[in-house]
């Protein structure tokens, strides 16, 4: 969805960008929970779907650096984090399961996303002059902060897994 989507964005049909975007959230949480209920997925799936996830959620971010919506230097940072945290996972024999951090992490990024890709167009009544919107992005903005401390904290845990060192090791 991450082409498509990024081509919607460049296109100027933000509609289609946004349901392209909820469309792969929820292909993916429906992907996640057919996994769990039939016994854990497989290893390919642990490793593919982090990476489809990434490109997902990168595409849009790009799209919005490029725009000004996001600063640059924190979408390099996220996507840095991004590629530190897949370099990791493709060295664990088991594709290295995410932690509740990375989970609540994409989820948080997911839902800012959504709401900063939130088309100016789409408004509940003719009358309001255009403010849900501008509300929409502005706490789609408020919500990227805390998914991008996230990103950091629970990479600083995938390292510390790494290194063997028990959870909650500074």
């Amino acid at each position: 969805m991450g082409l498509p989507l990024l081509l919607a964005l460049a296109g100027g049909h933000q509609a289609l960008a946004w349901w392209l975007l909820l469309l792969g959230g929820l292909s993916d949480a429906a992907d996640g929970a057919l996994a769990r209920r039939a016994g854990g997925g497989s290893v390919w799936g642990a490793r593919l779907d982090p990476l489809t996830d990434k490109i997902l959620i990168a595409a849009p971010l790009i799209w919005l650096a490029a725009s000004r919506a996001l600063p640059l230097w924190a979408i390099w940072l996220l996507l840095a984090r991004e590629l530190l945290i897949s370099g990791w996972r493709a060295g664990q024999g088991s594709g290295g399961p995410a932690s509740w951090g990375g989970k609540a992490k994409t989820i948080l990024q997911f839902l800012s996303l959504l709401l900063l890709l939130w088309p100016a167009d789409w408004s509940l009544a003719s009358g309001s002059g255009g403010g849900l919107p501008q509300l929409l992005h502005g706490i789609g903005w408020w919500l990227f902060w805390p998914s991008l401390l996230l990103a950091l904290s629970s990479a600083l845990g995938y390292m510390r897994q790494g290194r063997g060192d028990p959870p909650g090791t500074p």
